[in-house]
């Protein structure tokens, strides 16, 4: 079968790492890909989001199966687009409808989504500009901290934690005004959840779904998660607290009951749904939803999944979902990525990476890197994703660690501590 994977970071590079070990795959393409998924299939000049010239490139090649790893396209309804469009419908697409992807495209959507269906997660409040002075007066009342939510897409940045009223009350002024943009036009003011974050994932046909290993990433820039918020610094498989008793109310509380209600809210989903839940006490908790993989949990998930993702893939369609069990790799995994200096604020894109080749005994995943007259050069905020198995993940972030230190170029910055508070 011939593939088409959508998008151009470190996620789809290991989409792209894992599709070409399927003896199911024929012939692979990225749109638009980067440095590293160039080697594992064809990159081709396409935007994601161009609808019309995707459709049209899949009919030319004979696309069998179409995979989609942002978000955008998503939420803008690529899903729908295929199943409408005569020549495309009978695509095997991988994602949700425009519907199940406001999970992810609106905050406020999900939260009403888990509210009503009582999926425990934190008490909250909607506002815009038309409610400001009523916005204003909500954070009044409230004890800090206090999280809020862009309610649209804000590449992984559009969530502040404010120490105090005012900050808040600062913020939100900012937020409604434009600070991310569209995205910010509704604001979700939230409970500030106390506990230790983690990734669950799951692929489902929108009736039965299976649970993929679970990773925990690490956002902010600094050590110690301390600054600014990024779309991830690391990662780390399997999670220690994670056990059996924690999963099975994961599991019971959380996972089946938001897939049910997708069915009964008749939105067609066949794809990955990432569950980012916090630990409370022995509690879990829905933070947020995504409506695709995370990144760059997915570089040390699949590293584990030792199933034919292409084979997964298909049995979305085919309705043979649940005949399929999980196979893990009993290693552990951990990514650290390397990213350019100034990330996640303004950066340079265009400086020389070396040393790629003195890597021994990781992964090498492409974030942001392009290739130019022969010359490895980057080309986004976060660059290299390195990932490596250890018996623990203390001994695979060592030689993460270790890869990490080959690697150069000018900016480089990389977090030395993924899973400091395991």
């Amino acid at each position: 079968m011939k593939i088409l994977l959508l998008g151009s970071g470190g996620r789809e590079h290991a989409f792209a790492w894992k599709i070409r070990q399927s003896p199911l795959c024929e012939r692979l393409f990225i749109a638009p890909g980067n440095a590293g998924t160039a080697a594992l299939g064809e990159n081709v000049p396409l935007n994601p989001n161009d609808f019309e010239a995707i459709g049209k490139f899949v009919r030319e090649k004979e696309i069998g199966m179409a995979v989609v790893g942002p978000e955008e396209p998503l939420v803008l309804g690529i899903y729908d687009y295929f199943k409408n469009t005569p020549g495309l419908e009978q695509v095997r697409l991988i994602g949700p409808s425009k519907t199940g992807a406001q999970l992810e495209g609106s905050k406020a959507f999900a939260k009403r989504f888990m509210m009503e269906r009582g999926i425990p997660t934190a008490a909250y409040a909607e506002f815009t500009a038309d409610s400001l002075a009523e916005g204003l007066d909500y954070l009044a009342r409230q004890q800090p901290p206090i999280v809020l939510k862009a309610d649209g897409l804000a590449a992984g940045k559009g969530v502040l934690i404010c120490r105090s009223v005012q900050e808040a009350q600062t913020e939100f002024r900012a937020m409604l005004g434009g600070k991310f943009g569209q995205a910010s036009a509704r604001v979700v003011v939230e409970e500030f959840l106390d506990g230790i974050e983690f990734s669950v994932f799951a692929i489902t046909d929108g009736n039965t779904y299976k649970i993929l290993p679970v990773a925990k990433d690490y956002k902010r820039i600094g050590e110690g998660d301390t600054g600014l918020n990024t779309g991830g610094m690391g990662a780390i498989s399997p999670v220690p607290f994670a056990d059996g008793e924690l999963m099975a109310r994961v599991e019971s509380r959380i996972i089946a009951p938001t897939i049910r209600g997708l069915r009964e809210i008749g939105a067609p989903y066949l794809g990955f749904v990432f569950f980012g839940l916090i630990r409370v006490g022995k509690e879990p908790y829905v933070i947020e939803y995504n409506c695709r993989m995370g990144d760059p949990e997915t570089e040390a998930v699949f590293p584990r999944l030792q199933n034919d993702l292409v084979e997964l893939m298909m049995a979305l369609d085919d309705g043979n979902l649940s005949s399929i069990a999980i196979q893990e790799d009993p290693r552990a995994a951990a990514t650290v990525i390397l990213v350019s200096g100034g990330y996640p604020g303004d950066y340079e894109k265009g400086k020389a990476i070396t040393g790629l080749d003195e890597v021994e005994g990781s992964i090498v995943f492409h974030a942001g890197s392009k290739l130019e007259n022969g010359r490895m050069l980057t080309n986004g905020g976060r660059v290299i994703a390195l990932t490596s198995y250890g018996e623990n993940f203390r001994q695979a972030l060592a030689l993460s660690l270790r890869n990490a230190g080959k690697i150069q170029y000018e900016g480089k910055y990389y977090r030395r501590d993924i899973g400091f508070d395991l």
